[in-house]
């Protein structure tokens, strides 16, 4: 069991924050199956300063979806802990510091894992943070800016004396972006230098993956990121198999569909159909990877308008290779 202040997470296999992907519909859809946490697209701390209406939309909390973290990005200590107050008070149950991301725009700006070259500013930010909250904060991070600098155990120690309760790796530098492998071993020094849960994160796709991540990082966790692309089930199955449980079965062809179609309801109901189709259309692409004809289908739904019309292909498609 992983502990995150107050909050005990019935499994150690999270979902990674993923911008773009990690949206209440699929924030829900993976809660379905069975999820311990849920965390956010990363959200700019000034843009949630100001309310915009995406940053207010990442944000959303559904009260059936519990736990939910919230991911803030930015390098404004006062700026990042007035992010983090509005959060609580909007409903989060835990506030997630993103020192990872790779982005250019994101580095640009000095926030994400720009700021693990500077770590005072980063210790800053994260006292911040902690203080200006009751809930309880953690922190994503990388191995360094590269490998000349694998900085993590340093930052991780930092991080537990102020208070952060949960640190999750990326086994990469900064400047590998997504480039190579990720080096699980290597997180293993962040484990060492604090008592506080960290969870390995990086190429984690399935049990195995996971199996060998913990062992070479003694990790107390996994995250996993885009592995769960087209498949909300997979947290569940490689939960399942690192309890040594009965494995659980991938959905059926009849039962994808019924997934997908659902998935789609919940994104028009979120978005609205203009701005949910053409969001929905990578989702459709990863649900249907491997299914016969995949390819034509993809193209046709990226030419579909209509949310009735984007339903009838998705229903044509998986009714005719459930026949197949």
């Amino acid at each position: 069991m992983i502990k995150i202040g107050n909050i005990q997470l019935q499994d150690n296999v999270l979902l990674a924050p993923m911008s773009g992907v990690t949206d209440l519909p699929f924030r829900r859809l993976v809660k379905s199956f069975g999820a311990p946490l849920l965390i956010s697209e990363m959200i700019a701390s000034r843009a949630m300063i100001l309310q915009t209406r995406e940053s207010l939309k990442k944000c959303q909390k559904d009260p059936n979806v519990y736990p939910l973290s919230v991911q803030l990005a930015g390098c404004e200590p006062a700026v990042m802990a007035e992010a983090a107050r509005l959060n609580e008070d909007l409903g989060a149950d835990v506030i997630d510091i993103n020192f990872g991301c790779p982005v250019k725009k994101v580095v640009n700006g000095f926030a994400g894992s720009a700021l693990m070259k500077d770590e005072d500013l980063a210790t800053r930010i994260m006292e911040a943070v902690v203080k200006a909250v009751k809930i309880p904060v953690t922190m994503k991070m990388r191995l360094g800016w590269n490998y000349e600098n694998l900085n993590a155990p340093s930052l991780a120690k930092k991080a537990e004396n102020v208070g952060i309760q949960m640190l999750t790796v990326h086994g990469r530098t900064r400047c590998q972006m997504y480039n190579g492998n990720a080096n699980w071993e290597l997180i293993s020094r962040t484990k060492e230098a604090v008592k506080i849960p960290i969870i390995a994160n990086g190429d984690i796709k399935n049990s195995q993956d996971a199996k060998s991540a913990l062992e070479l990082s003694k990790a107390d966790g996994v995250m996993i990121g885009r592995a769960v692309y087209g498949k909300p089930w997979l947290i569940a199955q490689v939960a399942a198999e690192l309890k040594g449980e009965q494995p659980i079965a991938t959905p059926s062809i009849a039962e994808q569909k019924k997934i997908i179609l659902n998935h789609f309801n919940e994104m028009i109901d979120h978005y609205g159909e203009q701005t949910a189709i053409p969001l929905a259309r990578k989702h459709i692409g990863w649900y249907s990877a491997g299914i016969k004809s995949s390819s034509e289908f993809r193209a046709k739904i990226n030419t579909t308008q209509g949310a009735d019309n984007v339903r009838a292909e998705i229903e044509r498609f998986y009714d005719n290779a459930c026949q197949n």
